[in-house]
């Protein structure tokens, strides 16, 4: 059914209903953008965090992994509890939690107090990441506006992880480590005061219950996991410290499936892997994210370590990779609309291969042009091209009730994607440097590391032509609708989302 606001002229809508709208988009997106860029924007700092806080070379890779694994392990729960508790209470929560962990670890006198404050951001993140989409996806309706909103969303958010080596060395070098951490409070705190003025609750439905049990093993085992993935950087895949939690977070994922086939009101029904698009798209974003999260941490060490970059150099011989999957985020919703979903996400795989083939010819005395500016475009292109038909995909394929699940699903999927690649391609390229701290063979065990993406890409791009349907899906029907299928009105879409979608089509 057409509701009378989507006959109205754009013209003609309620300012106020715009304006409001737009808030909503630009609340979720600011608070993607921190989530994302603190996962990478620490990097350049660890250093002086080391000198100042007597950081071992252990404790300073946990200033990572800490954020990585609360981030991952808590995401899905966070998905759900914007279903279940209210999606502008939790993107609140999970926003002043953040700001508060940020503030924290920025003053932070001992080491454990930052180890303590990152792990708490992580949380705050998992919290407040799924949140951000479910609040965009529920106050834009379906159809092409939404799907602009969720390029813009996802368009910063890869901006968000592309800047963070640049915004870390710039602060890092103007002012001291601790503002990586301090530049979230102010940014936070004001959207926490437009989140409070603009925000409109909603939730998907009346149930409250919370299944406990699926919550702590889904939890647990995707931080298990998480935990397990980063240990073989350090420890090897074969060493008892990595099997172990990597063999326990998998058997508590298998007890949580399990457990949810039988629950009465379970977190993760399993219904929603039953929806073609929902379970294709995740499995996609799942090897897009192990292909591509890795090459922001190889670039940056090939140009600092191999070209004698310095860091503060490094972060802006990357800025035009972070321009390029920006631009291209935010160009595929245009794209998608001319050639449709599925053939843009093939595109986006195969680009963003080539892109890796041709960095795979990196050499000891590459020019910047040719082994770091170019290839890394091509890479980033294909990334964003790809990433925003994956996120609408997943997200109109749900029932609207599923919505903050599914949210949490595609962002998990991401997320651990990403760390397991970064681990499989560290080993991989560990394997063919065999320990030599040579430029020559750092060069060559990354070179591998990158034509290793450029496989799992095509054979992403592949899989992808396969299984992933044309168009989104019913929300709550399985298998993919025919194009230009009606879509039915959510009902929990608040009014202003509704009367303001035509202004989005046209902005």
């Amino acid at each position: 059914m057409t509701s009378m606001a989507d006959d109205c002229p754009p013209a003609r809508l309620p300012a106020r209903s715009r304006t409001r709208t737009w808030a909503v988009v630009a609340a979720a997106c600011t608070g993607q953008f921190l989530v994302v860029l603190d996962v990478s924007v620490v990097n350049v700092a660890l250093p002086s965090m080391r000198g100042d806080l007597g950081l071992s070379a252990s404790g300073l890779q946990w200033v990572v992994n800490a954020y990585a694994i609360a981030f991952a392990g808590f995401m899905l729960l966070g998905g759900r509890a914007a279903d279940i508790c209210g999606r502008k209470r939790i993107f609140m929560t999970g926003l002043g939690l953040f700001t508060a962990a940020s503030l924290a670890g920025g003053f932070a006198q001992e080491g454990w107090q930052l180890l303590a404050a990152r792990a708490a951001q992580g949380l705050g993140a998992a919290v407040l990441s799924p949140a951000t989409l479910t609040l965009l996806t529920a106050a834009v309706p379906e159809g092409p506006a939404r799907t602009r909103a969720i390029g813009t969303w996802m368009a910063v958010g890869a901006g968000g992880g592309a800047a963070g080596g640049l915004v870390g060395g710039v602060l890092t070098d103007a002012l001291s480590w601790r503002w990586v951490l301090l530049i979230n409070v102010p940014i936070g705190a004001l959207v926490l005061a437009g989140a409070a003025l603009w925000l409109a609750e909603g939730r998907a439905g009346g149930r409250r219950r919370v299944d406990l049990p699926g919550a702590v093993l889904v939890t647990a085992g995707l931080a298990t996991t998480a935990y397990g993935i980063v240990q073989t950087e350090a420890a090897g895949w074969a060493a008892a410290g990595t099997l172990v939690p990597l063999s326990a977070g998998l058997a508590l994922l298998g007890l949580f499936v399990r457990v949810e086939a039988t629950a009465a009101a379970p977190l993760m029904p399993l219904r929603v892997l039953g929806v073609r698009a929902v379970s294709a798209a995740n499995v996609s974003m799942l090897l897009l994210g192990s292909a591509t999260f890795g090459m922001w941490y190889f670039m940056t060490v090939y140009a600092q370590n191999v070209l004698g970059y310095t860091p503060l150099q490094a972060g802006f011989a990357l800025v035009p990779s972070s321009v390029a999957v920006f631009v291209a985020a935010k160009a595929a919703p245009g794209i998608m609309a001319r050639t449709g979903a599925k053939p843009l996400t093939v595109a986006g795989f195969l680009i963003a291969a080539a892109g890796f083939t041709w960095q795979s010819t990196m050499g000891v005395h590459g020019s910047y042009l040719t082994a770091v500016c170019l290839p890394g475009v091509l890479m980033m292109t294909g990334s964003g091209l790809a990433s925003t038909p994956l996120a609408s995909l997943a997200t109109s394929g749900a029932a609207p009730g599923d919505a903050g699940l599914v949210s949490g699903l595609i962002n998990t999927s991401r997320t651990m994607g990403g760390a397991l690649g970064l681990a499989v391609l560290s080993t991989v390229a560990a394997a063919r440097t065999a320990g030599s701290g040579g430029a020559a063979d750092i060069t060559a065990g990354y070179a591998l590391a990158f034509r290793t993406s450029a496989v799992v890409l095509v054979a992403g791009a592949v899989m992808t032509l396969l299984w992933l349907p044309g168009q989104p899906g019913q929300p709550g029907r399985r298998g993919s609708g025919p194009a230009g299928a009606p879509t039915r009105k959510r009902a929990d879409a608040p009014h202003t989302g509704a009367t303001a979608g035509k202004g989005l089509d046209k902005a």
